[in-house]
This record gives C-alpha cells, structure tokens and sequence, in this order.
C-alpha cells in the first residue's frame, strides 16, 4: 500500500512538472519582445545620423553623452540615414528643454505606409500629441494632451508602433493611444526632411541622449 501512495505522488509530481514549461511558452508567444536595436547614438558622435537641413535651423554639437539642438528661426534637428522599419518598432530617448518655450523633442516617424510626427511641448510649450491626423494638427486632434514641462528636466520618451497602434509615454504617463483604422496620419511641411525617422526642436534648445530604436518580434 506504501509503494502504491509513493508512486502516485510522483506521478503527480511529474505531471506538474511538464505542464509549467508550456503554460510559460504560451504566456511568452502571446507578447511581444524587444528584438534587434536597428538604430542608436553613441554617446560620441553623430555617426548614422545627419543635421537636418532645414535652412534656418540651429548649430547641432554632441557634448557629454547628448546632443544639443541649438535654437534656430524653425526646426533644428538630426535624420537617421539608414534603413529604417516602418512598424513593430520603440523609439526610445530621453529629452530636455534648455532654452526656448515651444516643442523640444519632434520625433518623425513611419507608421506604415504614412509618416506622422510625435510633438513633445508644442504651441506654447504644453501640447502633446500627433501631427497629423486627417489633416488636424497635434493642438486639434483627440491625441491632445496638456503638460507643463519644466526646463532642464529629463523627460523619458517612448514611443510604440505596432501594428494598428500608435502608442507613447512620457516618463510612466501614457500620453497617445490610437488606432489608426481609417484615419489618414501626415506630417507638416516644416519636418519633411525629417522622414524616415528624426528628431527636431522648434525655436527651442534641446538636449537629446540615449536615443534608441528596437523592432518587437514575437
């Protein structure tokens, strides 16, 4: 009778063991990872990245891990050069205003087919959100939202594009969550030498640092 309890406890005990490998792997395939980092700045140099040239724009230096975008007439900013995805991508960095009162941290970027630009401290300095979307600026559409950014402050900026979504942060607040579906994303005139992908600052010294870009894969 002893041998019979013992072998049915270690039939239970094996049983467990082979079913928490698969509940994890399922979990796992149901969410989506951080795969290959397709674009960076290291900290030193410009390397991948041009200034844009935007006409008016200010000096661009890289100084103490980050680079500073000098305040110009309009935009001042950088351009990655090379490839580039187009969804299933984080843009993550973090941005500070030093000078100026309007936006600090401009991302333009692909979501699909489509450009649109992420605008960090717009129209006055306190508007966040996308431009644009069927044709309504970041300071018309439903992505608004209303901050006060201080200046000299690091802000942690993330941004998602995944699939239907368009998805950011700043620091833990999520400030965009949209679905495309119909909706028709563009960009103003003014950041179209920032496409596929940059970062610019509008009449306002910026700081940039720890810019990076990840694909997900599942």
């Amino acid at each position: 009778m002893a041998a019979r309890v013992v072998v049915f406890f270690v039939i239970i005990l094996l049983s467990s063991c082979n079913a928490g490998p698969k509940e994890k792997k399922e979990i796992h395939n149901n969410s989506p990872a951080i795969g290959e980092v397709t674009v960076n700045f290291d900290g030193t140099s410009l390397t991948g990245w041009e200034v844009t040239n935007f006409g008016p724009q200010g000096p661009v230096s890289v100084s103490d891990d980050q680079i500073i975008l000098g305040m110009g007439e309009g935009c001042t900013g950088i351009t990655w050069k090379g490839d580039f995805p187009k969804v299933n991508y984080e843009v993550s960095l973090d941005a500070r205003r030093v000078q100026g009162n309007d936006f600090f941290c401009g991302i333009t970027f692909p979501a699909g087919k489509d450009p649109c630009t992420l605008i960090i401290g717009g129209w006055g300095g306190t508007t966040v959100g996308l431009s644009s979307i069927n044709g309504l600026d970041a300071s018309d559409n439903s992505t608004r939202t209303l901050i006060k950014f201080e200046k000299n402050r690091w802000y942690h900026i993330r941004l998602a594009v995944t699939g239907n979504e368009i998805q950011a942060w700043i620091d833990s607040l999520r400030v965009v969550d949209f679905t495309i579906g119909s909706n028709r994303l563009s960009i103003r005139p003014e950041v179209e030498l920032s496409k596929p992908f940059g970062i610019a600052s509008w009449n306002t010294t910026a700081a940039l640092r720890n810019i990076k870009v990840t694909s997900y894969v599942r």
